[in-house]
């Protein structure tokens, strides 16, 4: 996701798109832990992405 998309999301789907990430980065990290994953770097693109979504919905809060 882009941060060109992240900008045109309100902030209940900020917050709806980081519980979700939320839930899968979970998920992947406990498959990883189990057994090696096919691709190690959606960890990293996950924690990512969540950073990305919780500073707009940050910048979007101190606009209000």
């Amino acid at each position: 996701m882009k941060s060109v998309e992240i900008k045109g999301l309100s902030k209940i789907e900020i917050q709806e798109k980081i519980g979700t990430e939320q839930e899968t980065l979970r998920k992947i990290e406990f498959a990883h832990q189990i057994s090696a994953i096919e691709n190690p770097m959606k960890i990293k693109e996950t924690r990512k992405l969540i950073a990305r979504l919780k500073t707009e919905l940050a910048v979007k809060e101190l606009q209000k």
